[in-house]
């Protein structure tokens, strides 16, 4: 997911409810972490040396006493074979689920320069495919670290320009209504030239691989 940009000394990106979103969702990551990782016979000390964190980190997030960080989660998530959005929503109880534009947990870095509203809800299956609605400022510049290899993305471009960088390519310049596919194994960047807010959908499908 997103990382904070470096060069401008921000801070990295915690979840972020929005203001009318649900105070439960630390609850919501702690339950569905031990769900996950109780489902699959890891003990915390052998979850944390798979994931890279500390176990304490760890029996913190569990309990709902630590918001963790979305590096942090993502590296839970790939040691646990599963997306973020796993994590982070609560289980589908229903065919149909509306998704309430206010109330829908947001991802959010750079003070909200950066916004990704997730349009859908993963089930207990664990979700391969992740949906973005996202928003960025203008001219700001948001920097994804990469994911594990073989996952996929798309993305396209609704309101505005974007400037999409993947790895070592040359930059390309997406207007509405233009789409791109690539690989998200590496560093991917989304810069907004304009001097207004660019809105763009982002698809991310991970390679099915299990942990």
């Amino acid at each position: 997911m997103a990382r904070t940009d470096k060069e401008h000394g921000t801070r990295r990106p915690r979840f972020d409810g929005g203001a009318s979103a649900p105070r439960s969702l630390p609850a919501i990551i702690g339950t569905n972490l031990k769900r996950l990782r109780t489902r699959q016979g890891h003990s915390l000390e052998r979850l944390a040396k798979l994931a890279g964190v500390s176990r304490a980190m760890l029996s913190q997030i569990e309990t709902g006493k630590s918001v963790p960080t979305i590096s942090l989660l993502l590296k839970v998530a790939e040691a646990l074979g599963v997306s973020l959005a796993t994590l982070v929503s609560k289980p589908a109880s229903q065919q149909t689920k509306v998704l309430v534009r206010n109330t829908s947990p947001l991802l959010s870095s750079n003070g909200g320069r950066f916004t990704a509203r997730a349009l859908f809800v993963p089930s207990e299956a664990d979700a391969r495919v992740e949906f973005y609605e996202c928003r960025l400022a203008a001219k700001h510049r948001e920097a994804f670290e990469p994911q594990v290899g073989g996952t996929r993305e798309s993305i396209v471009v609704v309101k505005g320009r974007v400037e999409l960088t993947v790895g070592v390519d040359q930059p390309l310049l997406l207007s509405e209504g233009d789409a791109a596919l690539f690989q998200a194994d590496v560093e991917r960047i989304f810069r907004n030239p304009e001097g207004n807010e660019a809105l763009l959908y982002r698809v991310v499908t991970y390679n099915g691989k299990s942990g």
